[in-house]
Formats: C-alpha cells, sequence, structure tokens
C-alpha cells in the first residue's frame, strides 16, 4: 500500500507530461472519428443543462422562451408539430422527451466511437509495449520483476484505456458543464451565481478531500486486519514449532496486539465517519439554503423573477456536483500520467537490433569462438569484476568445458557467447570476424542452449520440442524426439506429442523435461551448443538417458559446456579452468591432472573422492 501512495504521490514534472503525451500518437489513425466523439461529449454535456434546467422549470413553469436559448427551442418544438397550445408544462415535457431521446442516441454513438477508437489505440500500444520488452537487453530484465513488466502490459495498458475513454471524457465534459453552467446561471443573476460560487461548490470540494481521508482510513483499518491475518496464518502453519517452543502466550499476545491496532484504526474512523455525516448535513445543506436564501431576497427585490430559482437550483446543483466531479477526474488523471509514463518510459527504451518483421539474414558461421582479453561487469555491480582479461579459442566442432567454483565466470562467458552482454573491454570473435559485425538475429539463431534447469511453456509436448523450429514437420519433430532419447516417454502418454506439460512444464518429471529441452536443441541443429550441465539434479536411469543424448548432439559441432561434474567432460577437446574471474588453467583433461598443484587437480580429487564416498 506504501508503495502504491508514493506512486500516487508521485510530483507531475513537465518532462513527465511530454512523455505522457506521446499516447495520443496512437489515436492518430482515428482521430477524426476520436474528435467526433469528442464533439458529442461537449453537445452532450450541454443538453444535460437544458434537461437539468427544463427539469428544474417542471417545478414552477415559466414560458418557454424565457430560458437561454428558449426562442431557438419553441422552434424546434414548432417544427415537430409541438404548439403553445399545449400550455407551458405542455412544451416543457415535449422539450425534455426531445431532448432525452436526442440524448440518448448521442451516448450510444459516443460510447461505441471511444471503444472502438480506443480499442484500435490500445491494440497498437500492447504490439508496440511486448515488441519492445521481448526485444530488451537481458540487463533489463535483470532489474525488473516479470509481475511488473506483466502489470505494464494488463493493468496499466487498461488504466490507459480507462483514462482515454472514461476520465478524459469525463474531465471535458465536467468542464463543459461548469464553464457553460454558470454562464447559464449569471444570465438569470450575476449576484446569485457569486454566491453559489463562494458556498457550495467550496463545499462540495471539501467533501470529496474529506471523503479521500475516510477513505485512507477504511484502506489503514483493512491493512491492520491483513496484519492479524497474518500473525493467525503464520501461527496455525507453524503450530510444531509453536507448540515445542511453548510460544502459545507470546504469539496470543501478539495477536491481541495486533486486534488493538485494529480497534484503534476502526475507531477513528468511526469518529471522522461521524463528523462527515455532520458536515454535510450542516454545511452542504446549509451552503444550499444559503443561495436559496439569497434567491429568495433577489426575488422580494424584484431582481430574479421567482418563477426561475427552481430551474437555477437545480442547475446550481448540476455545476457544484460537476466541480466536485472535476477534483476526483483531476485526481484520477494525475495518476493516470504516472501510468502512462511508465508505459511510455519502456517504449522509449533502447532495444537490441532485432526485426521482428523480417527473418534474420543468412551469414553462416563454422562454430570458431575467440575470446580476446574480455573484461565484463555487469551494469547493477560495476564495482564487482567478473572476468578479468579472459582469452582462450574454441575450434569449429570442439568441445570445450567451463570449470571452476561459483562466481568464477562460467555462465557469464556463456551469456556473452549468446551476446546477452557487450563486453566492457576486449572482444569476442566468431570464424575471425567481430561479434559486432554480424546481425544479432542471424547469430543467435545458429546457437542452441540447453540449461541446467529447463522451464518449457505450458502448451503441449510437440509446442515446446518445435519451438526451436516452429516451421518444423512431424517427421522433423518426431525425429528429433528421438535423438533425445524422448520419444519412449512421450509414446507412453495418451496424448503423445499432444499432451499438455502444464505451467513450466510441472506435468513432466525433470529428466522428462530436460530431454524434451534438449530434442529442442536437436531440431534447431545449432552450429554452437551451449550447455549448463543438464545431468547434476539427476538421478541415475534420467542422468544415463539425458547424457546419451548430449553425446549425440555435441558430435561434429562446438560446444561449450559449463562443467558442475567433472566426470560428464573427462572427453572435451579442452577443459578452461576459471578462478576470481580469470582463466588459470587450460588443457586436456590428461594435461589438467598431470598438474600436481593445479586447481583442476584439487577440484576433480575432491569430487571424485566425494563421488566415490557416496557410491
Amino acid at each position: 500500500m506504501e508503495k502504491d501512495e508514493k506512486k500516487e504521490k508521485k510530483k507531475i514534472s513537465k518532462e513527465a507530461l511530454k512523455r505522457s503525451w506521446g499516447v495520443f500518437k496512437y489515436l492518430k489513425k482515428d482521430k477524426y472519428l476520436f474528435l467526433l466523439g469528442n464533439l458529442l461529449l461537449v453537445v452532450s454535456g450541454l443538453l444535460v443543462i437544458v434537461i437539468t434546467a427544463l427539469l428544474g422549470r417542471l417545478v414552477t413553469p415559466v414560458e418557454q422562451s424565457a430560458m437561454p436559448g428558449g426562442q431557438f427551442m419553441t422552434k424546434a418544438l414548432h417544427a415537430i408539430g409541438v404548439d403553445e397550445s399545449m400550455g407551458d408544462t405542455g412544451m416543457t415535457l415535449a422539450a425534455l422527451v426531445a431532448l432525452l431521446i436526442i440524448q440518448g442516441i448521442f451516448s450510444f454513438f459516443r460510447v461505441y466511437i471511444f471503444a472502438y477508437v480506443t480499442e484500435n489505440a490500445m491494440f497498437e500500444l500492447r504490439k508496440d509495449a511486448f515488441s519492445t520488452i521481448i526485444r530488451m537487453p537481458m540487463q533489463f530484465f535483470n532489474e525488473r520483476r516479470v509481475g511488473d513488466l506483466a502489470s505494464r502490459l494488463s493493468s496499466d495498458i487498461s488504466t490507459i484505456q480507462e483514462t482515454l475513454t472514461v476520465t478524459l471524457a469525463e474531465f471535458l465534459r465536467q468542464t463543459v458543464i461548469i464553464l457553460v453552467g454558470i454562464g447559464w446561471l449569471i444570465s438569470y443573476s450575476y449576484k446569485l451565481t457569486l454566491v453559489m460560487l463562494l458556498t457550495l461548490p467550496v463545499m462540495i470540494v471539501v467533501m470529496v478531500l474529506f471523503g479521500k481521508f475516510i477513505r485512507k482510513l477504511g484502506k489503514e483499518t483493512q491493512d491492520k486486519v491483513a496484519e492479524s491475518g497474518v500473525i493467525v496464518n503464520e501461527s496455525l502453519t507453524g503450530i510444531v514449532n509453536v507448540k515445542s517452543f511453548t510460544s502459545e502466550r507470546f504469539e496470543a499476545n501478539r495477536f491481541v496486539t495486533g486486534i488493538q491496532a485494529i480497534r484503534k484504526v476502526a475507531m477513528k474512523g468511526a469518529i471522522w465517519r461521524g463528523v462527515f455525516g455532520t458536515f454535510i448535513i450542516i454545511f452542504l445543506f446549509g451552503a444550499l439554503g444559503i443561495v436559496m436564501g439569497v434567491g429568495a431576497y433577489l426575488r422580494d427585490q424584484g431582481e430574479i423573477p421567482g418563477n426561475v430559482i427552481s430551474e437555477f437550483v437545480f442547475v446550481t446543483g448540476l455545476v457544484a456536483g460537476s466541480i466536485g466531479g472535476l477534483a476526483a477526474q483531476m485526481g484520477s488523471l494525475s495518476r493516470s500520467i504516472g501510468v502512462i509514463e511508465n508505459v511510455m518510459e519502456i517504449l522509449s527504451m533502447k532495444t537490441e537490433e532485432i526485426s521482428l518483421e523480417t527473418a534474420p539474414k543468412e551469414d553462416m558461421i563454422h562454430g570458431n569462438v575467440k575470446f580476446n582479453d574480455v573484461e565484463f561487469h555487469y551494469a547493477s555491480r560495476p564495482d564487482i569484476q567478473v572476468l578479468k582479461k579472459v582469452s582462450f579459442e574454441v575450434k569449429a566442432g570442439q568441445q570445450i568445458a567451463l570449470v571452476g567454483s561459483s562466481g568464477s565466470g562460467k555462465s557469464t562467458i556463456a551469456s556473452l557467447v549468446q551476446k546477452f552482454y557487450e563486453p566492457i573491454a576486449g572482444s569476442i570473435q566468431f570464424d575471425g570476424r567481430d561479434a559486432s559485425s554480424f546481425e544479432l538475429s542471424a547469430l543467435r539463431s545458429q546457437m542452441a542452449y540447453v540449461p541446467q534447469e529447463v522451464i518449457l511453456f505450458g502448451g503441449t509436448i510437440r509446442e515446446n520440442i518445435a519451438y526451436g523450429k516452429p516451421n518444423a514437420s512431424e517427421e522433423e519433430i518426431i525425429s528429433a524426439a528421438k535423438k533425445a532419447n524422448a520419444l519412449q516417454f512421450i509414446e507412453s502418454f495418451p496424448e503423445g506429442l499432444n499432451t499438455v506439460v502444464g505451467e513450466r512444464g510441472i506435468q513432466l518429471s525433470g529428466g522428462q523435461r530436460q530431454r524434451i529441452a534438449i530434442a529442442r536443441a536437436v531440431l534447431r541443429n545449432p552450429t554452437i551448443l551451449i550447455l549448463d550441465e543438464a545431468t547434476s539434479a539427476l538421478d541415475s536411469e534420467s542422468e544415463k538417458l539425458v547424457q546419451a543424448a548430449l553425446d549425440d548432439l555435441m558430435k561434429d559441432r562446438t560446444s561449450i559446456v559449463i562443467a558442475h561434474r567433472l566426470s560428464t567432460i573427462i572427453a572435451a577437446d579442452k577443459i578452461i579452468v576459471l578462478e576470481g574471474g580469470r582463466v588459470v588453467e587450460s588443457g586436456t583433461h590428461q594435461e589438467l591432472i598431470a598438474n600436481a598443484d593445479g586447481v583442476y587437480k584439487r577440484l576433480s580429487e575432491i569430487q571424485f573422492k566425494t563421488e566415490a564416498d557416496l557410491g
């Protein structure tokens, strides 16, 4: 709640307004329709004033032509066959019926036009927002939560739509009613209008602010209730700990403290609600009484006709209510500007150079990878140097393994190969060309990554495998599944490839998810394969099947393996040992194991001894 309040109270800067104004470019395609909708809105606001005045006129009928615009109304009624023979009341009722029908027609078309225009605009905005987010560099996702980004695409854009269709429309309508309504009232008596403006609207605004304060107290009470609910939940969920540590008294006292806070805030809210009720009765109705009293005085002095006071009061109520409504709309607009600014800020960010309209051009690589004195730190942690002058070379078709303790830079190297980040110094080359000379999509399209923890999409097994090559044929998908040692378990399911894996692949076991990920990589047929060792968290049977699939996948292609279990990379063409972000050793398993004082020798002795003990 505190975060939301801070968001609401955030000052609207000139820059924020300028950035928020950019949302109107999405209305450009239907700008004339949007203008028509606003024109209907203005006319609708004017009709509301006339209808309100006519309702007041029914209380104390006067000659139709005496009201502002009455001559035009009289002629219009004559045109449809209504004349003075019906009397003033009949004329007024006829005018009301006609105006209400017109108002209804205008309202329908206004709502339809605004819906049509904003749905088109929000379609484009959602498309652009997701297209921008999906093309953002990895650093962007490191600094933001997924839930926050999802909110930008759902609730924030829905808020923008509501702003364009409701908030702005109401703001314009209320403004029209206030300005024209005040002019309407002045035409009767500028003195009475001045009294009205000094009393009733002020009371209305105070009432709106008062109501906001009381709602805040109500939210505070709900927060305290939620806090006490957390205490109950924690106590009952951890009842074993409560009993074991004889904490019943502590938990009971904690709960009592919580419900005492509820009572305190609730009573404070009750007091202010009582004050609010008193305020409405005394001041709001008092202000209305002052207006009517002054009106009666002016009538007695002969300054205004006596039969327009009721009409004046009706229009006064409309204008005063619109002033209060305008204050509420201002608050909504202020919050909406903050939301619009957040979305437009994302749309203005620099994305990766990836085209969503055209396929990547063919720029084939053979698989030679070279790091030249590469240095790197993450933008969010500039004080921590992750890689320090890292240099190594991988020949096409070679299998290299990255070995080292946690935080030594293994995963960072894998990320740099995929160009998720750019080195801060040094260079990365593919086939002797600098990585920056390749189109990003073309380069990544020739790579495949199999992570240690596989997260599948929530669709079918077929869809998850085909993610490696969306246009793959049924035969290609089945072949890939077979090469990944996945076809047997897939065919054991009643629905086979059409089996839904569930959110994040929860319906499948760890080994099954790994083999689906490998099948996806097989289908992609990459030049460069990056493996974050996929067998470390699997049981023996699953490990054997997955490792066999990986061995087949790595044949005749450049493979970079992040090794957690050294027993799986003994056959690697080259093992690179990292420590503190530096390459401290490099060579084959036999070459490194021969170095009695080497880091790899020490790591292998510890790990192989541990595996032997566990075995």
